[in-house]
């Protein structure tokens, strides 16, 4: 019985390819490819003649017997157009079929636009939601965004040029003026990130059109964790309080951080003061450091 791989690829660069991707890709019998020329221009690149055939979101259902049979002459690679098949691409219905069926299935890791946008942005990568492309339909993708609102990890999703503004202006009127990061076109040498505010990325793109292949990283709702635990429960009173009521405001914590910063405190240093004397999360605290904008700071007077 033969083996299917589910191989990575390029999601721009053809440099990015692993060296057992490449082994893989020689070695299986056939390669169930998304887009077969796109593919076919990969594998020209390294000098691999294994055969293709389509494997896509509208053929998908009708070809996992196809390639179930192939599977009993050897191994099979599957490959998307770029990144990870499976992810926001053709993959689930033949993964299934495969492990129902008892065959191996064998992940090669390798490039992630969602990843490798989530880790240059600057914003948590601890935890994080990966929403694939957000809904074609303006009121499904507002549910959606609602739906999320009161999360703290950090969302991360792709979208079409053509809709960019739109999602934009619905994240900004649903999340509200979050930080996030627009990454577009990554690894190719038109690679653009832009690391604003909601607001300030949609302006820009209001501005100028948006072309090419996007994927958005947005910090998750940073005011949403409460106090932390205190030696002594607090009291039913307490407890009954809005969680808005329990908390200074985000406002307040900025204000004194920005005391802290014009005093020449760093980062770690305020948001351990400040944790301390609001009995609040250091890493919370921290992320509103990391938040404030460059402002000028106060001059201090000399002594």
């Amino acid at each position: 019985m033969g083996t299917l791989y589910l191989v990575s690829t390029p999601i721009g660069n053809l440099e990015d390819i692993t060296l057992r991707a490449l082994r893989v890709l020689r070695e299986v019998g056939l390669i169930a490819a998304e887009d077969v020329r796109l593919t076919q221009r990969l594998l020209a690149r390294y000098q691999i003649t294994v055969p293709c055939i389509s494997y896509h979101e509208h053929n998908k259902l009708a070809k996992v017997d196809e390639l179930l049979t192939a599977l009993v002459q050897g191994d099979v690679a599957l490959v998307a157009d770029s990144g990870t098949p499976g992810m926001s691409a053709p993959g689930f219905e033949l993964v299934s079929a495969c492990i129902a069926a008892g065959y191996t299935v064998v992940p090669i890791p390798g490039p992630s636009a969602p990843l490798a946008a989530l880790v240059s942005s600057g914003i948590p990568t601890d935890q994080f939601i990966y929403l694939g492309f957000l809904p074609r339909r303006g009121a499904e993708r507002r549910a959606l965004l609602n739906s999320l609102a009161e999360f703290p990890q950090t969302l991360v999703c792709f979208e079409a040029p053509h809709r960019l503004n739109d999602a934009l202006a619905d994240m900004l009127a649903i999340l509200g003026d979050r930080r996030m990061v627009a990454a577009r076109e990554l690894t190719r040498p038109q690679e653009e990130f832009r690391r604003q505010r909601i607001s300030q990325v949609l302006a820009y793109y209001t501005a100028h059109r948006p072309r090419g292949d996007f994927t958005l990283v947005v910090e998750g709702r940073r005011w949403a964790a409460v106090r932390k635990p205190q030696a002594q429960s607090p009291s039913d009173a307490e407890l009954r309080l809005p969680l808005e009521e329990q908390l200074p405001s985000e406002a307040a914590v900025a204000a004194r951080l920005r005391e802290l910063r014009d005093l020449g405190k760093s980062g770690s240093a305020a948001a351990r003061q400040v944790a301390r004397e609001l009995k609040l999360n250091k890493s919370l605290v921290y992320q509103i450091w990391i938040g404030l904008d460059q402002e000028p700071r106060t001059q201090t007077p000399e002594s």
